[in-house]
């Protein structure tokens, strides 16, 4: 057991300290704020404080994770052995920087109770990230400063022991828009029409009408073909389905329609099937509950797993949410037009209120990229090179890599094939 001597004792230290080691690294740890018991340990030992005792293993800690509330913080991004990495830690330090202080910067996403101009639809843009400003947003930077920590004290302490976790890789497929034509009743189909016909849009009218007229399936019904690519591969996959009512963001197939609830029971299956809630319940807890009652009545199991429409995190407000209406887990941290990890790491952690200086029981499982932020690419070799170098990380980790699709991409042909893409990808990244 690896036995910490700090003066204070905080939440914070507690999360963050047992995220690093407990969750990552599999080490098990305890603390002590008397230097006696410190003295008489005769394991693996390690002092977080301002001053070491004498000449043992010492990381000078800053001063965040002993504060209570949000300040104003300076942070100057600098390198530790090629690792992107901040808050620096002085020469007495063995280790250069505080990773527990700037791993708990990340995970609690300090930077997005700071005040922050929010996008169109109301999100923390990725631009104001200091993970996207200084280049290591695709970096899985806690995990990485985690194990160079590890390799550090076994240096000192060979007998340390840790029990490694395993790689794994989720496929997500997020619905939002389960039909483009199908399913959309009479007033939307005919606004539909007039809608293409005053654009000029004669293709989508043609595709329309055949729709309609069963002559061609809907280009977003992909379900059970998604199905049984599933099959193939001994992957962890989810479908996450909205089940709302119409808004001018939430446009789905109406709730009340019988072959939309068909095919959600159907999927279930083989699947498992969860909530992408509506962008009316990111702010209405009582919408929220309905939304999860109502999905979970329809496949007769309870619905535990959430994600946010647009991926629309707001902290702490959307998880104080999720804990009220009993989600035990969300699936909507990371940027849906960039690649990377958000909370700066590829292990699911539990979310922590810098409000009420409590971590909060609801599991954030942080996923690396949603398809949206492959549409830049107009090759299949641009898509892998680029997640190539993300996935590497991840395994070197042995983190989670959680990717994100939408039946809508994976509906489209133009540039991408999309669906033999998703084929291709479960294919490479499952191991």
């Amino acid at each position: 057991m690896l036995l910490i001597f700090t003066h204070k004792v905080t939440n914070r230290l507690n999360y963050t300290a047992k995220q690093i080691f407990e969750k990552i690294l599999g080490v098990e740890m305890a603390f002590t704020t008397k230097v006696e018991d410190f003295i008489k340990h005769n394991g693996p030992k390690m002092t977080y404080s301002k001053q070491p005792l004498q000449n043992e293993f010492f990381i000078r800690s800053n001063d965040l994770l002993f504060e209570q509330g949000i300040n104003d913080l300076e942070i100057k991004v600098s390198d530790w052995d090629g690792t992107p990495c901040f808050f620096a830690a002085g020469d007495k330090s063995t280790i250069p920087f505080d990773v527990f202080s700037a791993s708990f910067f990340l995970l609690s996403r300090y930077e997005e109770y700071l005040p922050h101009v929010k996008d169109s639809v109301g999100r923390f843009p990725v631009k104001e990230s200091i993970a996207y400003q200084h280049k290591f947003l695709e970096l899985p930077v806690v995990d990485l400063w985690a194990y160079k920590l590890l390799d550090v004290l076994k240096e000192r302490f060979p007998d340390l022991e840790n029990k490694e976790k395993a790689y794994s890789f989720t496929s997500i497929i997020n619905v939002t828009t389960s039909h483009a034509y199908a399913m959309r009743g009479f007033v939307r189909s005919i606004g539909g029409f007039l809608l293409d016909l005053g654009n000029l849009k004669f293709r989508n009218l043609w595709e329309r009408l055949s729709v309609i007229l069963r002559l061609r399936k809907d280009p977003y019904d992909n379900f059970f073909e998604l199905v049984e690519i599933h099959k193939k591969w001994p992957i962890k996959t989810m479908f996450f389905f909205q089940f709302a009512k119409h808004s001018a963001h939430d446009k789905n197939v109406s709730t009340n329609n019988n072959r939309f609830r068909y095919l959600i029971k159907s999927v279930a299956d083989y699947s498992i099937v969860s909530l992408s809630t509506s962008f009316v319940s990111t702010s209405d807890k009582d919408v929220l509950r309905e939304e999860k009652k109502q999905l979970g009545n329809l496949i007769n199991r309870p619905i535990n797993y959430a994600r946010l429409r647009y991926n629309k995190v707001n902290v702490p407000a959307t998880y104080r949410n999720l804990v009220e209406t009993e989600f035990t887990d969300d699936f909507s941290m990371g940027y849906t037009h960039e690649i990377g990890f958000r909370a700066g790491t590829c292990t699911p952690f539990y979310f922590y209120d810098i409000n009420t200086e409590a971590r909060q029981p609801i599991k954030i499982h942080p996923f690396a990229m949603h398809d949206y932020a492959l549409t830049k690419y107009k090759k299949k070799d641009e898509v892998f090179e680029k997640m190539d170098e993300v996935y590497r990380l991840v395994k070197q980790v042995k983190g989670d890599f959680v990717l994100v699709f939408s039946n809508e991409l994976l509906g489209g042909k133009q540039p991408l094939d999309w669906m033999e893409l998703y084929q291709s990808i479960l294919k490479r990244y499952y191991v």
